[in-house]
């Protein structure tokens, strides 16, 4: 989908959608879903854009930049002002795909709008800061959010960078605890529940934090699944976290992987009620059919390899 052909099918179209991040997981799901529901799609590029132009119009502005970890400090609050202003003067509503770093350890479950931003952490602290700042500036806002990604395509994730690429081997390497819950949103259906809350804005409060429950499994639970889908016995086993301490001096991103890493050993789960009540009837893709297409590079005939070569320089994360 070139940014061309976007844009001349969006100059007949009425509502009009600006898409910060658009060769990102979000941003490239979220461009596809709004496409498809027959929006105009603007996307967004840092190189020649200004983003207060690219705004004008547009009824809604998809938040989906996300720096490198490392780079949090520094520029999550400068990219979040200036999508701000940009929104307050186009009268945009943002989506912001949301994460569950902002929910305190001993948060009591299922994690969803009513409960408290208690994480302590720097990214959590960061990110819960991020978004009362769309609160207290008056933006039209909508928090979607959900777990760790299941993508269409390898894209630096967790699946595809340390859990997948021993399937063929029988293996699930996972990063914590084998029977701990953990929560899953499979890109596409989050997409498509971004365009449905998108085209209810103005029905919503000025300020709404969502939560898309998506799947909720353990490494065992997903091993299981992998195991029919790949015609083989498929065992979950913990990854090691030593190399990653080794590196933590000189790698900024290891020690920020550690700082999440009790997200791996602490069981969660989304409460989706607020969107079910915003947008009943959503379609859920199964949950066999989410991890075969994550699972396919690996899967008999598939071109792990070149997987591989794609995601050696991403980030391992959201």
């Amino acid at each position: 989908m070139s940014r061309r052909s976007i844009l001349r099918k969006g100059m007949i179209m009425q509502q009009t959608v600006l898409i910060l991040g658009a060769n990102g997981r979000f941003g490239r799901n979220a461009a596809e879903a709004f496409w498809n529901a027959g929006w105009a799609v603007r996307l967004f590029d840092r190189a020649r854009d200004d983003l207060e132009h690219a705004a004008r119009g547009a009824e809604v502005i998809v938040a989906a930049w996300n720096p490198l970890y490392p780079d949090w400090a520094d520029q999550l609050p400068g990219l979040h002002s200036r999508i701000q202003a940009a929104a307050k003067a186009s009268g945009a509503t943002v989506i912001v795909p949301g994460n569950v770093y902002i929910f305190g350890a001993q948060t009591p479950l299922p994690w969803g709008p009513q409960s408290t931003h208690a994480a302590s952490n720097p990214l959590g602290r960061l990110r819960i800061e991020m978004e009362q700042s769309y609160r207290r500036n008056g933006v039209r806002t909508i928090v979607l959010r959900a777990g760790d990604f299941i993508d269409t395509e390898a894209s630096g994730n967790w699946l595809d960078k340390m859990i997948l690429p021993k399937l063929g081997k029988g293996w699930l390497i996972y990063p914590g605890d084998l029977d701990a819950v953990h929560a899953w949103a499979y890109l596409p259906d989050l997409a498509r529940a971004a365009v449905a809350l998108a085209e209810r804005r103005n029905d919503l409060a000025p300020f709404e934090d969502v939560g898309f429950a998506g799947y909720t499994l353990t490494a065992r639970q997903m091993a299981g699944i992998l195991s029919d889908i790949a015609g083989l016995d498929v065992s979950a086993q913990k990854m090691s976290w030593w190399p990653l301490h080794l590196t933590r001096p000189f790698w900024p991103m290891a020690r920020c992987l550690i700082e999440m890493r009790y997200l791996w050993d602490l069981p969660h789960l989304l409460d989706g009620t607020r969107l079910n009540e915003l947008c009943p009837g959503l379609p859920q893709t199964p949950v066999e059919e989410a991890l075969r297409a994550a699972a396919a590079p690996w899967l008999p005939g598939g071109n792990a390899a070149k997987v591989q070569s794609i995601t050696r320089s991403t980030q391992t994360s959201r």
